[in-house]
């Protein structure tokens, strides 16, 4: 549940803010509940991976593909990790920046939440903390009743998929690869597999780690449908969102849904990035300690796992200090944060699949025809539009814009 929740991070509920405002529902609404059901089996599998097997997704990879990818993954990863944490201190700061608060405050504020969360010493107490953090990602939920959606037209969009919107092709494509982004990227699967050895799951947990997953899957869902709908009624007043900062969305929606539904929504967003930089500086660090050999483990004392903390809290402070730099493109940031995400994560799911249907890895626990079919088809369509963005960048002339 918890890996879900996370992913619904800043510049997810961004990038679904950024899409309702701009296209509405008819597309997008049914596409990120396809989105959702990618993430679930790719979920799925390391939660199988890691009560099967005892080790992180990371030194697996060391161990059965060798140095080059292991490499090549860890630097993916850990990129990727801190450009998507620099966008979550944009949650962190466009949420709070909405009540008058200065992002040096804003920054510092998330920065404590961060070293409080991890200062716990038991990886039992870290969970519980986060996850009571991160149902607050249902605050969306709230902001999008206030906006009054017209649920005849929800319910057609969800069970008749409309054609592709009216718009630039560029636009619609950054959004579909933004919004895929949102909900299936490589830290997903490095962070629940260690979580799950971490927390000491066994083969018998399988089942309850799966439905653990269905169930994040199903909120994660809602919440991101929700921050969808919140932001409707700039597309039906005809409001450009295109060139909005982060915090100017909420300001944007007050005419629409008052000052309670916007102040909502902006407590959504920072809430969003706050859980996210908790789990994603975590997974970092999990990831560099399987690699480096040190202690990387939250039930494990400072003193024991110094690298492991320094590496969570390290991260977490530096994407913080660039946050503050004035006049930066933050929307900008969010969405290729995200494209870069779905960009990275064909090479990523290409090993998962193959570490999964290792028999002497998985032994009984290998993946069977029907989550192999799942499993490429979601691959395939990874590839497809990362393939896609790669050719509409380099001749744009191909979308006719």
């Amino acid at each position: 549940m918890l890996v879900f929740l996370g992913e619904n991070d800043a510049p997810s509920m961004l990038s679904y803010a950024a899409t309702g405002a701009r296209f509405g529902i008819g597309f997008f609404l049914p596409f990120v509940v396809l989105t959702f059901l990618m993430g679930f089996v790719v979920q799925e599998m390391t939660v199988r991976l890691g009560a099967v097997t005892h080790r992180g997704h990371a030194e697996l990879i060391f161990d059965r593909f060798g140095r080059f990818w292991g490499f090549f993954t860890m630097a993916d990863l850990v990129l990727g990790n801190f450009l998507t944490l620099v966008t979550e201190f944009i949650g962190v700061r466009a949420g709070l920046s909405f009540f008058g608060i200065r992002p040096s405050v804003a920054v510092g504020a998330g920065l404590l939440v961060v070293l409080a969360a991890i200062t716990t010493g038991r990886y039992w107490t870290w969970e519980r903390i986060t996850l009571g953090l991160a149902i607050f990602n249902g605050l969306f939920v709230p902001a999008a009743l206030l906006a009054h959606p017209a649920w005849g037209e929800v319910g057609h969009a969800l069970l008749y998929w409309t054609p592709l919107p009216q718009g630039k092709n560029s636009e619609i494509l950054l959004l579909i690869l933004a919004d895929t982004g949102a909900t299936v990227t490589p830290w997903m699967l490095f962070f629940q597999q260690s979580a799950v050895v971490d927390k000491g799951m066994q083969p018998r947990d399988i089942g309850a780690g799966r439905m653990d997953t269905l169930l994040g899957t199903l909120l994660a869902s809602v919440f991101g449908i929700a921050a969808i709908l919140a932001t409707v009624p700039l597309f039906h007043h005809g409001i450009n969102a295109s060139d909005f900062q982060a915090a100017q969305f909420a300001q944007a929606l007050e005419p629409w849904i008052g000052h309670a539904g916007a102040a909502v929504f902006a407590l959504g967003v920072f809430e969003a990035g706050i859980v996210a930089a908790i789990t994603i500086s975590t997974s970092s660090a999990y990831a560099l300690g399987e690699v480096l050999h040190t202690g990387h483990s939250l039930n494990r004392p400072l003193r024991e796992a110094g690298p492991f903390y320094s590496i969570l809290l390290g991260s977490a402070c530096l994407a913080a200090g660039l946050v503050l730099i004035p006049n930066a493109p933050l929307v900008f940031i969010i969405l290729t944060v995200n494209v870069i995400a779905v960009l990275a994560m064909p090479p990523a799911l290409a090993l998962l699949l193959l570490l999964v249907n290792d028999r002497e890895v998985m032994g009984e626990h290998s993946n069977g025809p029907w989550a192999n079919f799942a499993a490429v088809t979601v691959t395939v369509l990874l590839v497809c539009a990362g393939l896609g963005y790669g050719l509409a960048t380099v001749f744009p002339r191909l979308l006719g814009d």
